[in-house]
């Protein structure tokens, strides 16, 4: 029940890794890359949602620059990919992949977005531009200290968020201090849709993904999967 498929966007097509579950499903899900791109790990996940009864969808947000995944062990081969993307980038992709679910019947009320890394900053950023049923952001960078000079600071949009959102953050992560989740955390009091932020003592960065035994918790990580499943039941009909 899965298959690659090509999106059209105004910036050239897409491909979008495609995973459905085996009955029809009544709700959707966007699962959102990693920095490393749509490799077998965020395939994976997004199978695992389809598992769960969900149609889940992860659109290769990199093709602007040819597509193309960058391995775990060599950072300077994910610069490259980013070449030509910008939040508005983002947001063409992620309304492509919105429109492709509803032509599998699923309404933006009904959908959800996951994303890790890369993709936990992405999901705050839809959940503050475009209103569907619920955001989880996995240990999301940049959003209070901007990490890439194309992607500033998102927590000034806290109060204007248009879809509930959950972000899971780990103390460990050496790249997202906890002086920044805490501030994160205060500026969403002033949200209008539900927010939540968990933090995991002794996770680090990557805690969810178990292809890098040296991040992943496997405690941490269970928690944060029932987490997902728990607030999409809650905010997606």
């Amino acid at each position: 029940m899965s298959r690659t498929v090509e999106l059209p966007t105004v910036d050239g097509p897409m491909d979008c890794f495609e995973a459905r579950a085996t009955e029809p499903a009544r709700r959707a899900i966007v699962v959102v890359q990693e920095a490393f791109g749509v490799n077998p790990y965020i395939e994976g996940v997004t199978q695992r949602f389809a598992d769960a009864g969900f149609d889940a969808v992860a659109p290769s947000f990199f093709h602007r620059a040819g597509g193309g995944t960058a391995p775990y062990d060599d950072f300077a081969k994910v610069i490259p990919l980013y070449e030509g993307l910008t939040d508005d980038g983002i947001l063409v992709d992620l309304d492509a992949a919105f429109e492709h679910l509803a032509t599998l019947g699923h309404e933006l009320a009904a959908i959800g977005v996951v994303g890790f890394c890369f993709g936990g900053r992405v999901t705050f950023l839809a959940a503050a531009r475009r209103p569907f049923g619920a955001a989880v952001g996995f240990y999301g960078g940049g959003l209070v200290t901007p990490r890439f000079p194309q992607f500033p600071a998102l927590v000034g949009e806290a109060a204007t968020l248009q879809t509930p959102w959950l972000g899971l953050f780990g103390d460990e992560d050496g790249s997202i201090p906890v002086e920044d989740v805490e501030t994160l955390r205060t500026a969403l009091v002033s949200a209008l849709v539900p927010t939540e932020i968990v933090r995991y003592p002794d996770a680090q960065h990557a805690f969810f993904n178990d292809e890098r035994p040296d991040n992943y918790n496997a405690d941490a990580s269970a928690d944060a999967w029932v987490r997902t499943l728990d607030w999409f039941d809650r905010h997606l009909p």
